[in-house]
């Protein structure tokens, strides 16, 4: 059967993907951690979302892994749509999650630079409990969040400056239309980094997409909502 490889976004882990993997039974799953985040917070972060792109490619090429579905979330979508444009024959289905085609987050809860700047001022803990916080529609009262948030602090300052550049940088508005894997776009209602024209945009400009809205949920559906997540994520990579 044919893999799905989960990439997670700025902050993220594979540890974040542990309820995907129980409710996709029958499904192989890979669940990578890029370099400066997560299992792999001691390794440098890639500077620029292409270099995330070529990391991923070769360590699904160690794997012997040929062929996958791939989800990337929020900054791993961005990653994804390299992977796609790097690797198109090896991506059967792509999911594009709580992303856009641009790296700016033009709408974003707070702008690329103040949180550059709050990562100074702040430090790495309260930086990345703060982000965390905005992932969830109910901040740091939901169920979800100190176990994100853990994960989010385990990357380091170096990871957190090099990951805003990285999406700051990086533009693949100008490719969607070269997209040619079946794609499904996924984006909760309310989600604060990603507002709704970023993912219109997506939907509308790749060639063979369909458009998935789970209300009531802000960036990170799959621990807000996971029966429906999971659901829709189980349908797509399954059907014939």
């Amino acid at each position: 059967m044919i893999p799905l490889v989960f990439v997670h976004g700025f902050m993220g882990g594979s540890a974040q993907w542990d309820g995907q993997v129980a409710a996709l039974a029958g499904v192989p799953v890979i669940a990578l951690d890029l370099p400066g985040y997560g299992k792999n917070a001691h390794l440098e972060a890639c500077r620029d979302i292409v270099d995330f792109a070529h990391w991923a490619l070769d360590e699904l090429e160690r794997q012997n892994v040929a062929r996958f579905h791939l989800l990337g979330h929020s900054m791993g979508g961005m990653i994804a749509q390299e992977m796609a444009a790097l690797a198109p024959d090896r991506i059967v289905r792509l999911v594009l999650y709580g992303t856009g085609g641009q790296g700016v987050l033009p709408g974003r809860f707070e702008t690329i630079e103040t949180s550059k700047s709050r990562v100074a001022t702040d430090g790495v803990r309260n930086t990345a409990r703060r982000i965390a916080a905005t992932w969830f529609l109910d901040c740091e009262q939901a169920p979800g969040f100190e176990a994100c948030a853990a994960i989010a602090q385990m990357a380091g300052k170096q990871s957190l400056l090099a990951g805003l550049d990285a999406m700051n940088r990086w533009d693949g508005e100008a490719r969607l239309h070269d997209i040619i894997a079946q794609t499904l776009v996924i984006w909760g209602d309310r989600d604060r980094t990603y507002p709704w024209p970023q993912v219109q945009k997506l939907w509308q400009a790749i060639p063979n997409t369909s458009l998935a809205v789970i209300p009531n949920c802000a960036h990170v559906p799959h621990l807000e909502s996971p029966d429906v997540f999971n659901a829709i994520l189980k349908g797509f990579v399954t059907k014939a």
